[in-house]
C-alpha cells in the first residue's frame, strides 16, 4: 500500500512540475492582443512617416507654399515674420488612397518649432477627424531633437499622448509611449526615403477587450520610411489576464510578417493596417 501511495506520489509531482515549467501555447486571446497592438504601431508610426516627408517640404520651401501631392494637399506657413515656427496641414480631405495603398481621411496638423537638425528644436502633430481605413486616430506625436549619441548619430525622443483608435462599432485601442528614435542611416540627406531607425522605450495603454497591457522594447525595433511595418526589433507583451509573451518583427526584411512567441511555442501573424476583426469593414 506504501509502495502504491509513494509511485502515486511520485508521479503526481512529476506532472505538476512538468505543468509548471511549461509555457501556455500561443491562444486566440494572445493573438488578438497582438493584433491590437501591431495594428496601432501601424497607424502611428505611418503618422511618423507623415510628419517626416512634411518636414522636409516645409524647410526647403517658401514662407508660405502648397502643394497637391498625389493624395493630399500638403499647406505650410509661417504664422509670425521669422521662417520658424512652421505650420503644415496634411489634408486628405474626405478620403483618398495613398502611401502604401492606405485610405486616409481628415488632417494631420504639424508644428515645428525650428530646423529638424538643431538640438532642442521640437515638432508636435496632433490629429483633426483623420481616419486610416475607417479607424479614426487621435492623440498627441510630441517630438524633440536631443543631439548626437556617443556613435554620432541624431537621437530624437518620441512621446505619444491621449493615443486613441476608434472602430465602426465604437470599440477602441488606447495607446502612449515614451521612446527614443536613433537614425543610424539617411539622416543627413534631403530624402526621408532612406531614413532608418532604431526605437528603444515602453508603451501602455488598452486593447479592444478593455485589458490594460504594457510592452517594452527587449530588443530595438527597426523602422525605415520606405517599408510599410517595421523590418525588426522585438516587443514583450504584459497583458491582463494573459500570460506574458513576446512579438518578433524579424531581421531585417521588409515584409509584413511577424512572429509571436512563449516558450517552445510560436505562431505567425499577417501585419495590416486594417484590424482583423474590421477586415470586412471597407
Amino acid at each position: 500500500m506504501k509502495t502504491k501511495t509513494l509511485i502515486l506520489f511520485v508521479a503526481l509531482m512529476g506532472l505538476i512540475m512538468t505543468s509548471c515549467g511549461k509555457s501556455d501555447p500561443i491562444d486566440t486571446k494572445a493573438t488578438e492582443a497582438a493584433d491590437d497592438v501591431a495594428l496601432s504601431e501601424s497607424l502611428y508610426d505611418d503618422a511618423f512617416a507623415s510628419l517626416e516627408i512634411a518636414t522636409v517640404f516645409a524647410e526647403v520651401g517658401k514662407k508660405s507654399a502648397s502643394i497637391l501631392d498625389s493624395c493630399p494637399l500638403i499647406t505650410v506657413n509661417s504664422p509670425g515674420q521669422e521662417f520658424f515656427p512652421r505650420n503644415i496641414v496634411i489634408d486628405y480631405g474626405t478620403g483618398c488612397t495613398g502611401l502604401f495603398d492606405v485610405e486616409r481621411g481628415g488632417k494631420i496638423l504639424i508644428t515645428l518649432s525650428g530646423p529638424r537638425g538643431t538640438t532642442g528644436s521640437e515638432r508636435v502633430l496632433t490629429f483633426d477627424n483623420y481616419y486610416v481605413n475607417g479607424a479614426k486616430v487621435e492623440g498627441t506625436y510630441t517630438i524633440e531633437n536631443l543631439g548626437p549619441n556617443s556613435s554620432q548619430n541624431a537621437v530624437f525622443y518620441v512621446s505619444l499622448e491621449g493615443g486613441k483608435i476608434t472602430f465602426p462599432d465604437a470599440k477602441v485601442i488606447t495607446k502612449e509611449f515614451s521612446r527614443q528614435r536613433e537614425y543610424i542611416q539617411g539622416y543627413g540627406t534631403w530624402s526621408p526615403w532612406d531614413d532608418r531607425c532604431l526605437i528603444t522605450g515602453t508603451s501602455s495603454g488598452t486593447n479592444l477587450d478593455g485589458k490594460a497591457y504594457s510592452l517594452t522594447v527587449t530588443n530595438p525595433l527597426e523602422w525605415t520610411a520606405a517599408c510599410r511595418f517595421l523590418i525588426g526589433g522585438t516587443i514583450r507583451f504584459e497583458v491582463d489576464g494573459i500570460e506574458p509573451f513576446e512579438l518578433d518583427y524579424g531581421t531585417g526584411e521588409c515584409d509584413a510578417t511577424a512572429t509571436l512567441s512563449r516558450g517552445d511555442e510560436s505562431k505567425e501573424i499577417t501585419l495590416q493596417y486594417r484590424h482583423p476583426k474590421y477586415r470586412d469593414n471597407k
